[in-house]
């Protein structure tokens, strides 16, 4: 059951976090650390982009998880798709989640149900089809 709790609920409660903290775009515009680029560039990392990022590599684990066709894949799909509803409803309603961060973490939740739902329809398909 544990495996079915969606990862990127992580993301929500850790947003939700910042903004318990303080404001949310004084946080995440903040540069964390910089990395000198060949280029000569200096690449400056902000909170937001690290919140991205984990986004990112979390929504491959969690399509990584669609895959696998199980009675929890159900409640797998359906706690993503609530994950994503919370998104999308704070994005609309709260101001400190009105920025393209929250945004970019709001379409990972989507492609999430998507992708997950997709994975399992044709997995199922799939199945069914086996007397060709």
């Amino acid at each position: 059951m544990i495996r079915s709790l969606p990862l990127l609920g992580l993301l929500w409660i850790a947003y939700n976090s910042l903004i318990l903290a303080g404001r949310p775009s004084d946080l995440l515009g903040h540069g964390l650390f910089h990395v000198g680029l060949p280029s000569q560039a200096l690449w400056s990392v902000t909170l937001g982009d690290i919140l991205i990022f984990a986004g990112v590599l979390l929504l491959y684990v969690e399509i990584f998880k669609a895959t696998r066709s199980s009675t929890a894949s159900i409640l797998d799909h359906a706690l993503s798709m609530l994950i994503f509803v919370l998104f999308l409803v704070e994005f609309l309603i709260a101001p400190q989640a009105g920025n393209s961060v929250f945004f970019a973490l709001t379409l990972m939740a989507l492609l999430d149900v998507v992708a997950g739902f997709s994975v399992t329809i044709v997995a199922a398909r799939r199945d069914v089809d086996l007397d060709r």
